[in-house]
């Protein structure tokens, strides 16, 4: 071990920090990337004044945000009926031409259902909307019977399919819905500031295996480490 830990070179902080001042970045190009963390993320008031400050034009119309963040806020509550129609609105042919996301929120008005304890309803909403998407689509039909098994408990807690009332289900149709709208209005399902964090952390990974240099471990302060050595 010692003798592969001698072959790693060396970079000190003074260098470091002259070869980042060395790397050209416009000022334009990191503008754009918070404009799209602003927009993907829905934040259409920031985005508005964001646009103001800096001139940077959004890639898309920031007026539909406000609809998209309106069937957001609604999957979020519960209210998917609601929110079924004002993604129709926004554009029809979502829902149309994506077969598997109408389906999940289809489920989701099932959870609801099963959530206010509205039994029969939910039963009947099961046999006459849902079941007849899983005999067309056979990957439906799995979803389906976890969701109808709620039914089969008066603890909710002891169903293996519990999960389906948690939050978090809520929280992962309307992530569905979102990066559908986006993606019908060309845009990106998810921002890319993000995904370039990742990247930051991969290639620091790489780099521990050949050099000691100055990491940033903090993503939120980007303060820069001392080498380990």
């Amino acid at each position: 071990m010692e003798a592969m830990s001698t072959k790693k070179k060396l970079i000190t902080r003074d260098d470091w920090e002259k070869r980042l001042n060395d790397a050209k970045i416009r000022k334009e190009d990191t503008d754009r990337l918070v404009m799209n963390f602003l927009v993907t993320e829905g934040y259409a008031e920031a985005a508005e004044k964001f646009k103001m400050e800096s001139g940077t034009e959004p890639e898309i119309d920031l007026a539909t945000i406000k609809g998209r963040m309106a069937v957001n806020k609604a999957v979020q509550s519960g209210n998917v009926e609601d929110a079924i129609e004002m993604v129709n609105d926004l554009n029809p042919e979502i829902l149309d031409t994506n077969p598997q996301l109408f389906f999940h929120l289809q489920q989701q008005r099932l959870i609801e259902l099963i959530r206010n304890g509205k039994v029969e309803e939910a039963l009947e909403f099961a046999q006459e909307e849902l079941a007849p998407m899983g005999e067309e689509n056979q990957s439906f039909l799995e979803d389906l019977e976890k969701t109808v098994a709620l039914l089969a408990f008066e603890d909710v807690s002891k169903c293996p399919a519990g999960e389906l009332l948690d939050v978090s289900q809520r929280l992962k149709t309307a992530s569905e819905v979102n990066a559908a709208i986006l993606t019908s209005q060309n845009h990106e399902k998810e921002p890319k500031l993000p995904s370039l964090l990742k990247m930051l952390i991969w290639v620091q990974d790489q780099l521990d295996e050949k050099v000691y240099y100055p990491r940033i471990t903090n993503l939120s302060t980007a303060a820069l480490e001392n080498p380990a050595v």
